[in-house]
């Protein structure tokens, strides 16, 4: 069997510029854990949930889902994304 049989390619990405707070909404809303990142139609990182946790833990302990919330929307994307991805193409084998 290969990737191509289990892969998904209709894909929810989101631009490297946009706010931790977006990210954190679509994950929540689609019920997803990670999501490519591209800046044009390159990928250039990928984000997690785990990504968006250590990003709110970071500087809002103890606050509030508010004041966690006005965090999130001051971080781009891209200073907590993990930026080395591997990939694979659609015929590799699993």
């Amino acid at each position: 069997m290969n990737v191509r049989k289990i892969m998904v390619t209709e894909l929810v990405t989101l631009h490297v510029d946009e706010e931790l707070s977006l990210a954190s909404d679509i994950m929540n809303l689609a019920r997803i854990r990670h999501l490519p990142i591209v800046e044009g139609e390159r990928l250039v990182g990928i984000i997690s949930q785990r990504d968006l946790f250590r990003a709110s833990l970071a500087s809002v302990m103890g606050h509030d889902y508010a004041e966690t919330r006005d965090h999130l929307k001051s971080v781009a994307i891209r200073d907590a994304m993990v930026k080395e991805v591997i990939t694979v193409g659609p015929d590799t084998d699993i």
